[in-house]
């Protein structure tokens, strides 16, 4: 690890220009970690993932896309990947989906997402063991600036989903997606326990008799 990493506290808010923040993220290229940017204060995660952030990680990736997929709507998930404004705001959600039109806006090729030229993503979800407090407050900020419809909070410890819709800036709780019309945040909760105690095949199956249920 570099001396310029060594010397940044990790996992809160610190002030820095845009040009320390290009800084600090080329010193993380070889490194796990998670970057964002937001009102001139940058945020490193460098906290090792968990088991049970991975877990639940895979899961709402599943059942995200297994529900686009009955209802026919076309889909495009991105795991961790770099929205950028240049000089503005930076973020690494840890799941984004687009969604309909907008599945193939972005070519293959591309690297960092730039929002001077591409469209916020339709739905962010980020999976919160040890940064619940940040992904609902500032974070949840920076998405409504961004222009996401929708954000969800995964709250690991409680298996817990805290959603919102956003519009004009803002946002409000939902406990149905807006953006994937017909899905119930309940029921990804209970996906969600049922992953602490059994397969997540099983869990797939059992997600598959739910959605299938709902097109009756």
């Amino acid at each position: 690890m570099s001396e310029t990493q060594t010397q940044l506290p990790t996992d809160t808010w610190i002030y820095a220009s845009w040009q320390k923040y290009e800084q600090a993220i080329a010193n993380l290229l070889n490194e796990k970690a998670k970057s964002y940017y937001y009102k001139g204060h940058m945020r490193l995660e460098m906290a090792p993932v968990s088991f049970d952030h991975g877990q639940d990680h895979v899961v709402i990736i599943f059942a995200v896309t297994l529900f686009a997929t009955l209802k026919g709507i076309q889909a495009r998930g991105l795991d961790t990947t770099t929205f950028r404004k240049t000089g503005v705001q930076d973020c690494q959600p840890d799941v984004a989906y687009y969604l309909r039109e907008r599945a193939q806006v972005i070519p293959a090729g591309t690297g960092i997402v730039k929002l001077d030229r591409y469209p916020a993503p339709d739905l962010v979800i980020e999976i919160a063991k040890t940064s619940l407090l940040d992904d609902l407050g500032t974070k949840r900020s920076l998405y409504e600036e961004l222009g996401v419809a929708e954000y969800w909070v995964v709250d690991v410890q409680n298996a817990q989903i805290i959603a919102y819709a956003i519009a004009d800036q803002g946002s409000k709780r939902i406990r149905e997606s807006q953006v994937l019309p017909g899905l119930a945040i309940a029921i990804l909760e209970e996906a969600l326990r049922r992953s602490r105690e059994m397969s997540q095949s099983e869990v797939g199956t059992w997600l598959l008799s739910q959605f299938q249920q709902k097109e009756a």
